[in-house]
């Protein structure tokens, strides 16, 4: 029904520029044609976007302009060159921002660092930075995930070892990565994963927003706001999902609100709320950190950026490293070679996050896995004035460029002729050092001022999260069929990734 809905509001939204359109008094039948070829385009595209926006990128030099119906709000520049990416994400920065179309589509952001521009982006980013470099933000984040690895996940694999069923590693890992990041954020844990996988309505909602952002994406902008007044379709989910939202957040605020006021935490009981309600002043440069719709705010952008940047890289991993045995071959040879392999005269399980800094080539997987497959595939931002882009597109104010981190880990023109294939050894140098490529190039975490400031923290989560399950457990995928994005703002996997799993050392 989705679709058939989504191709129904195409049609009307064409229906209407054919009707208003002077073109239309010539050569009725020849432009009839061709809209009814753009309705089939923009409808095959619901589940294609990001390969057809590849194709249609190396067709036209890395950019392409695009321009819709004059009432449909689609009228942007589509490019992966990195010429132009380094240029309007370095270069010409101030020039660009995220916008307020920026700000209504992705609207359950609200002001927060993802959708701030100017001073208050600044601002945040200064504010979260500091928690960043905060060393009891990493060992809490570490803490969070080794028990998480321990005490949940090996259960779920030991139980579908012992089984032999056919198991979706996909939501095991969402289910994973939603619990760590809720402990991170929030000092709790809502227990997605376990053995009865039970359903957990702030896990939903969080996948209908995500869904209905997209949209908001493929639809003109008169159509989904349309739908928002009337609350029909998308919207009327997104409502839904965002208010179950509100309150889970609130919720966990007013909790750790009241923990302090009873002086119920210590010092290992450490998380993001609790380290902006107690660690920093109560304002800085007009922000009111210890608001409620700061905390909201920020605790939402934090969530969204930590728990799908990390699940939708160990999906892609796992299926890359499942379909390229001598991948895995090497990386349990490297683990061997250079980790503590036993403890206490026992079995090593899992490792702490300074021991897999030694890991080359697991690193060098991880970039090869998320330069043909970005958690985010791609991003926007607005021109505020005129410009022009060194690849000679002019550029005029207020202009939608719409940049795919999908397509720029596909381009030849940047990785070769062999750019499609999944060869981890391109990021490793004679020296077997990890090759630096420009931001601008592997973009997978943007680049420039606005680039993620939780790289490394995610480099390290998904080395610590992967090398657990390998060293315990043989993943074999078992689906024929090749995978496929679903349609998100997320890269994640259309039907889930099939696998049966069993014990390593029985492999």
């Amino acid at each position: 029904m989705t679709t058939v809905y989504y191709v129904a509001a195409i049609f009307f939204t064409l229906l209407v520029w054919i009707i208003w359109s002077n073109r239309w008094k010539k050569n009725y039948g020849i432009k009839l044609a061709k809209t009814i070829r753009k309705i089939r385009w923009f409808s095959s595209i619901v589940y294609n976007i990001h390969d057809i926006a590849t194709r249609l990128l190396q067709k036209n030099g890395g950019t392409f302009r695009f321009k819709g119906p004059w009432f449909s709000g689609m009228d942007f520049l589509l490019t992966c060159d990195p010429i132009n990416l380094n240029y309007f994400l370095n270069t010409n920065f101030r020039n660009y921002q995220k916008g307020n179309h920026f700000r209504d589509i992705f609207e359950p952001l609200r002001d927060g660092i993802l959708a701030a521009d100017s001073d208050n982006w600044r601002n945040q980013r200064r504010i979260v930075q500091s928690l960043f470099h905060d060393k009891r933000f990493k060992s809490a984040v570490e803490g969070t995930v080794q028990q998480k690895i321990s005490n949940g996940l090996f259960s779920v694999l030991e139980n579908a070892s012992n089984s032999g069923n056919v198991v979706d590693l996909q939501e095991i890992i969402q289910r994973l990565t939603f619990d760590n990041i809720c402990g991170a954020i929030f000092g709790s844990d809502p227990n997605c994963l376990s053995l009865d996988f039970p359903q957990v309505a702030i896990q939903t909602a969080f996948h209908e927003i995500q869904v209905a952002v997209l949209y908001r994406h493929l639809l003109p902008s008169t159509i989904w706001k349309l739908q928002r007044f009337l609350q029909i379709g998308k919207e009327r989910s997104l409502r839904k999902a965002w208010k179950i939202v509100d309150q889970f957040v609130a919720l966990h605020i007013s909790k750790q609100r009241q923990k302090l006021s009873h002086l119920e935490t210590d010092n290992h009981d450490f998380n993001v709320l609790k380290y902006f309600l107690t660690s920093i002043a109560d304002e800085e440069n007009g922000i009111r950190i210890k608001s409620e719709r700061f905390l909201s705010d920020i605790a939402f952008n934090l969530f969204t950026a930590g728990r799908d940047t990390i699940a939708s890289a160990l999906v892609w991993f796992f299926w890359a490293v499942g379909k390229h045995p001598s991948v895995e071959k090497k990386i349990l040879e490297e683990m061997e070679a250079n980790l503590p392999t036993e403890r206490n005269g026992r079995r090593s399980t899992s490792f702490k996050f300074d021991e897999l800094n030694k890991l080359i080539y697991l690193h060098a997987v991880i970039c090869e896995v998320l330069r043909l497959y970005p958690s985010f595939p791609f991003d926007h931002i607005v021109s505020i004035d005129e410009d022009t882009l060194p690849s000679g597109h002019q550029i005029p104010k207020k202009l939608m460029v719409l940049y795919s981190l999908y397509s720029t880990g596909r381009m030849q023109e940047i990785w070769g002729k062999d750019c499609l294939e999944f060869k981890p050894e391109r990021w490793i140098s004679e020296k077997g050092e990890i090759i630096h490529v420009p931001s601008y190039k592997f973009i997978a975490f943007n680049s420039g001022p606005r680039s993620c400031l939780g790289k490394n923290l995610t480099f390290i989560q998904i080395k610590a999260i992967t090398s657990a399950i390998l060293w315990n457990y043989c993943i074999q995928v078992v689906q024929n069929d090749p995978a496929k994005p679903t349609t998100s703002i997320v890269l994640y996997m259309r039907n889930g990734l099939k696998i049966r799993v069993s014990k390593r050392f029985s492999c």
